[in-house]
């Protein structure tokens, strides 16, 4: 967090264009949503890995070698690799990696928002490391890998220099991110983009990115976000004659139109070119509801980490509870943003559930405090932004109303004399 409001500030400092509200709070927020399934589930990652190297190693490397450690940075990323191109190639695993391109901003607030699903189809990847690399290597490997390409979501460095040809870059990442044509399916990179140079699918940083998707999904709302493209594989699997045809839906690149001459991934003259200025999704929210959304999610994020900081004291139930209740706060928030006919009142009832919530986790008694005065402040903004103002605008305009028609029979009257 600290990183990203440095960020902030130097953006601010450059004078350009500042990081809008609404999408980072909400990349913020699918950041949380995917972290919550891992304090309740074991990792996948771990279990399948452990298994193969436990029944299938081939042969057992050293874990206090160099050597090892080199080939496991090394394979980590080969692997990374070649999950990304498919998860970009391949329609089904694209449902669940659209969600880290969809926000129309290249900041590193948009490196945390990730796919809640992702991680149950990228874990497969990686077994063929397991024939060989002890599974503590492995796992700081993966995660040191997963740390590097936080630092490349950013607008702030142009080049590295020399290591542009050997590392992946914040230039090079911004290509991954466009939807220019030139970067459709190009710089797949982990850490190392010479895989990328290997098979084809480098390109270089020309003419100012345009980040998000393709047909970008006009919303805040977390849920949308994260499973829209699920929803649409499924009705394309209905509409699409044939079984073969349905099974390429599935397995094709998203670009698949159906049609017979089709490549697998796609015509890329099909993609709508970028037109500039670029407009982009805007928060439907006033100012004033702008801002209670971010007061109250630095609330929701106090306990999200106070859950992780006690998970472990805590029992099962409360943990499912808790989380569900942060899932139910953060979906909210993309329904105020988005001025959604669910906002008002899934927000009303989440207020008065709030102290409760936060009375069943060992947190702070500031933050148990701040979140009652805040539950019972934020009611009556709600009551009087959504019924008092709206009546007491309606009663200026049936009085104007009055005032018109009274004008008008006069009119009326002097136009017969």
């Amino acid at each position: 967090m600290g990183f990203m409001l440095l960020e902030a500030v130097l953006i601010w400092l450059k004078g350009k264009s500042p990081i809008r509200l609404a999408d980072g709070v909400t990349s913020l927020a699918m950041g949380m949503f995917t972290i919550l399934p891992q304090m309740l589930l074991r990792s996948i990652e771990m279990i399948s890995y452990l298994y193969v190297y436990e029944n299938f190693r081939l042969f057992e490397l050293p874990w206090d070698s160099a050597f090892t450690w080199f080939i496991c940075m090394v394979g980590i990323d080969f692997a990374y690799y070649w999950f990304h191109r498919m998860a970009h190639e391949v329609n089904l695993l694209w449902a669940a990696h659209q969600v880290h391109h969809s926000s129309e901003e290249y900041n590193l607030t948009t490196a945390v928002r990730q796919s809640i699903l992702q991680r149950y189809t990228s874990w497969v990847f990686y077994l063929p490391v397991a024939l060989a690399v002890p599974p503590n290597v492995f796992y700081v490997h993966y995660q040191l890998n997963l740390l590097y390409q936080f630092w490349l979501h950013t607008e702030l460095i142009r080049s590295i220099g020399p290591l542009e040809y050997v590392l992946n870059t914040p230039s090079h990442h911004r290509v991954h991110h466009g939807r220019n044509r030139y970067c459709i399916d190009k710089n797949y990179a982990g850490v190392l983009i010479i895989f990328d140079r290997m098979f084809g699918t480098f390109a270089a940083e020309a003419e100012p990115v345009v980040y998000g998707l393709v047909h970008p999904l006009e919303k805040f709302n977390i849920i949308e976000l994260q499973f829209h493209h699920l929803r649409y594989i499924a009705r394309k699997v209905m509409e699409t004659p044939g079984l073969m045809n349905k099974l390429k839906t599935v397995v094709y690149g998203p670009g698949w139109n159906g049609k017979a001459d089709c490549p697998k991934l796609g015509i890329l003259e099909e993609i709508p070119e970028v037109h500039r200025p670029v407009k982009k999704l805007r928060s439907r929210a006033p100012l004033s509801e702008s801002f209670y959304t971010v007061l109250h999610f630095l609330l929701v994020n106090l306990l999200f980490y106070s859950l992780l900081s006690y998970k472990d004291v805590l029992s099962q139930l409360l943990l499912w509870a808790i989380a569900a209740y942060i899932f139910w706060a953060l979906t909210n928030f993309g329904f105020i943003f988005d001025r959604s006919v669910f906002a008002v009142p899934s927000e009303l009832l989440r207020l008065i559930v709030a102290p409760l919530i936060v009375s069943l986790v060992p947190v702070p008694y500031a933050l148990t405090l701040a979140t009652q005065v805040a539950s019972v402040l934020s009611i009556g903004f709600w009551i009087l932004v959504s019924l008092v103002l709206p009546s007491m605008s309606k009663s200026k305009g049936g009085k104007a109303s009055g005032d018109e028609q009274r004008t008008t029979r006069t009119k009326r009257r002097v136009k017969f004399d």
